[in-house]
């Protein structure tokens, strides 16, 4: 797929090359020619300097062609303009615009505009390891009847696998996080110490899900 990145800053020259990483085609736009710096000589991908919004830079860029388009500038108000542009003008399919404003995101989401709020999700994630005790929501389905957390798991946990964990709590364990990798678990896999277990559970029975990962096993109690 070909990708369009509006930004060559510190995420998009990194998401530019781990795009390339993936196999997809990408060219970057910046109004400022020196940042391609970033992107450095193994980038094989195309370097477009204007403005990201304007529709001949864009098509320079193959918007055309696109599959996909980033805004990801240090400006609000670019990027959401350069996100509608490629969607109501190009037909981008897939868009994402990235918002420092978390107000500003929450009406652009309901615009049907996909956002990633800069500020909101570096809060959330300080959350998640200055409180460890909550669980921290990270997506909720739309009726808001179940959602994806992140749950504080006690230390009586460790050696015992997925399954008597899903069994006990009545969870369903989507990922762990181990060692900094995201990792798909088997019901055979054995919980290890610094674990992050991310789990979707039902939002009206959050507190018994936490009371349980927090409790341990009943055998640890027996």
């Amino acid at each position: 797929m070909h990708v369009v990145i509006m930004g060559c800053g510190r995420v998009g020259s990194a998401l530019a090359h781990s795009l390339e990483q993936h196999g997809h085609t990408v060219a970057v736009i910046d109004q400022d020619p020196t940042a391609f710096r970033r992107l450095g000589s193994g980038f094989g991908g195309r370097r477009v300097t204007g403005v990201g919004f304007d529709q001949d830079t864009l098509r320079e860029a193959g918007i055309e062609e696109a599959g996909a388009f980033a805004a990801v500038s240090s400006g609000d108000n670019s990027n959401i303009i350069a996100a509608r542009v490629a969607r109501e003008m190009f037909a981008v399919e897939n868009v994402a615009a990235r918002i420092y404003d978390p107000r500003r995101a929450e009406v652009y989401q309901r615009l049907g505009i996909p956002t990633v709020a800069t500020v909101r999700w570096t809060a959330d994630q300080m959350l998640r390891r200055l409180l460890p005790s909550g669980a921290e929501p990270l997506w909720r389905d739309p009726s808001g009847g179940v959602q994806l957390a992140e749950v504080h798991t006690s230390t009586a946990w460790i050696g015992h696998k997925v399954s008597r964990l899903q069994e006990e709590t009545g969870v369903r364990v989507a990922f762990i996080t181990r060692l900094g990798e995201a990792m798909l678990p088997t019901s055979q896999t054995v919980l290890q110490e610094g674990d992050l277990v991310h789990v979707m559970m039902r939002t009206d029975g959050v507190a018994e899900v936490e009371a349980a990962f927090a409790k341990g096993p009943e055998e640890a109690h027996s």
